[in-house]
């Protein structure tokens, strides 16, 4: 084992029964458990901020999370002799969530209501004043894609020669830039009259692989990018990966929908969120934004395969939306 991770365990108050490599560094044995020792080079500010949320997370009892362990001196890094930073934290050794299996996907939703729950909880903190808490938000995100995919309509349509990917791009592209444009407009109305919608902590980057299902526990890690916003973009994140693995599936991505509700009851504007949130052509605007940064003489025939698969869901999609506008009707006339 290389000796500066050594120098780091030892500053803990465990005992260190096997260590092995892992993907984002070393996977420790201990004797409070499976623990994650990493290099750390972010700020004590932003530190300091993870470590306060997730403990309270963890304290409830309600959810596992990858919390941070303090050093014997009570400090949330420790130092090898060459200066490196680490971090040790709580860590979970099962298997990412498979978005195939239906069960699985429930009970991650149901999670993360807890989570959103939790979260709304914790009350903002004056020493929060951090940039990477203050993150753009969808409405803003949307108008620059939209930008982005405008400036990339243009340039293909100047192109005296075009490929394949260009013109299955042209062909299809009034039709998602509506949406988009519906999408954007749509969102920053919500926006505007949502008086009393106030933003909460989210963990930023959820997807499948930042739910760990083990025998009996269902973690939710890593909470690199968690920041103040909608809840409703954890949510849709989420569920859009799943959604897309199974053809838009408006049976699954209800059942989904009401797995959250259950748990965390979702208010007409969250309903009315959602619904802009997956009516953006996000799939769409990834593979434009591809080959905008790509090499564009040469466009992987894969690229091409995904761009006429967003066309052959269209009809899904769209009875999806459908479906999500319909159910949030229904609910504001009871």
């Amino acid at each position: 084992m290389n000796e500066k991770y050594m120098e780091a365990l030892a500053q803990y108050d465990l005992t260190v029964d096997n260590v092995r490599k892992g993907r984002s560094g070393w996977i420790c044995g201990t004797s409070q458990g499976t623990m994650l020792l990493q290099e750390y080079r972010g700020t004590m500010k932003r530190l300091e901020f993870e470590t306060q949320v997730l403990g309270q997370v963890s304290q409830s009892g309600l959810l596992q999370v990858d919390d941070y362990i303090r050093t014997k001196g009570g400090e949330l890094i420790s130092l090898s002799e060459d200066g490196t930073r680490h971090t040790l934290k709580h860590w979970y050794t099962g298997r990412e969530c498979s978005i195939r299996d239906h069960r699985e996907v429930r009970q991650a939703v149901g999670k993360i209501a807890i989570l959103h729950q939790l979260l709304k909880k914790i009350p903002r903190q004056e020493e929060w004043n951090l940039g990477s808490i203050e993150v753009e938000t969808a409405t803003q995100e949307m108008e620059r894609h939209s930008q982005e995919l405008k400036r990339a309509r243009n340039f293909m349509k100047s192109k005296r020669r075009k490929t394949d990917f260009e013109r299955c791009a042209l062909s299809s592209f009034p039709a998602f830039f509506a949406q988009a444009q519906e999408a954007a407009e749509g969102m920053a109305r919500l926006n505007r009259d949502s008086e009393d919608f106030t933003l909460a902590l989210c963990h930023g980057d959820l997807d499948q692989h930042h739910i760990i299902i083990e025998e009996k526990n269902v973690a939710v890690i890593e909470y690199h990018k968690l920041h103040l916003g909608d809840q409703m973009t954890d949510l849709y994140h989420f569920i859009r990966k799943v959604m897309e693995k199974h053809d838009w599936n408006q049976a699954l991505g209800l059942e989904l929908l009401s797995a959250y509700d259950r748990v965390a009851p979702l208010t007409g504007r969250d309903r009315e969120s959602l619904y802009y949130l997956f009516l953006y052509p996000e799939k769409y605007w990834k593979q434009i934004n591809f080959y905008m940064n790509a090499n564009k003489v040469w466009i992987p025939a894969r690229n091409l395969e995904k761009l006429k698969g967003l066309e052959e869901q269209t009809e899904q999609r769209n009875r999806f939306l459908s479906a999500i506008k319909e159910a949030g009707a229904r609910r504001a006339e009871r």
